[in-house]
């Protein structure tokens, strides 16, 4: 498996001053473990990095309940020809997502976005993405009336993907609804993303 500053040499740095704000007042500020410190490149950099695959160009993006920025901030770090809404209800998240922002001079196409997703109405997005906000089937309640017709939602998900799907069938009412495995050769596990097509 390749470094994933390998991947994206470009933005490596900006990827670096991420990580360093996450380990550092990532952890400081409760967003991420202490434990999760060793495991920032591979479990969660990496992971959300390599769904940028199936983004297509120049999309307006809108990530659900991004917390510390994952994976929209990175999104944005790898593709800078996406515009990004960062979508997050609690002040102090929202805070620490504007000082990442700024520091890492993104936010002329990167804006933190303070409240809920329902408050959010009228808004949309070509791409909505979300990863590990909800399960499928209240992620979709939220992250369908965001997403522009003809567009898709990308929420990443574990190994219960396929159960999820199964449980949401009510609400998908008849959309498609697959995964999608992210990242070969880049990371290990691939990142599972359900897309589902509006």
């Amino acid at each position: 498996m390749k470094p994933i500053v390998e991947v994206y040499p470009e933005v490596a740095e900006s990827l670096a001053r991420y990580a360093d704000w996450l380990a550092g007042a990532g952890v400081e500020r409760g967003f991420l473990g202490p434990r999760e410190v060793d495991r920032i490149w591979d479990r969660h950099i990496g992971n959300c990095a390599v769904v940028e695959e199936l983004i297509p160009s120049n999309a307006k993006v809108f990530d659900i309940g991004s917390g510390a920025g994952l994976p929209g901030v990175v999104l944005a770090i790898v593709r800078p020809d996406i515009s990004v809404g960062l979508i997050e209800p609690l002040m102090r998240r929202s805070e620490f997502l504007i000082e990442v922002v700024n520091d890492l001079g993104i936010a002329d196409r990167v804006t933190v976005m303070r409240g809920r997703a329902e408050e959010l109405r009228g808004q949309t997005a070509q791409i909505v993405t979300a990863r590990a906000v909800a399960p499928l089937g209240k992620l979709l309640t939220w992250s369908l009336p965001l997403t522009a017709k003809g567009g898709q939602i990308l929420a990443m998900k574990g190994s219960s993907a396929a159960n999820e799907i199964i449980d949401a069938k009510d609400v998908l009412k008849g959309k498609t609804a697959e995964i999608v495995l992210c990242g070969q050769g880049i990371v290990d596990p691939l990142t599972t993303v359900v897309r589902v097509t509006t």
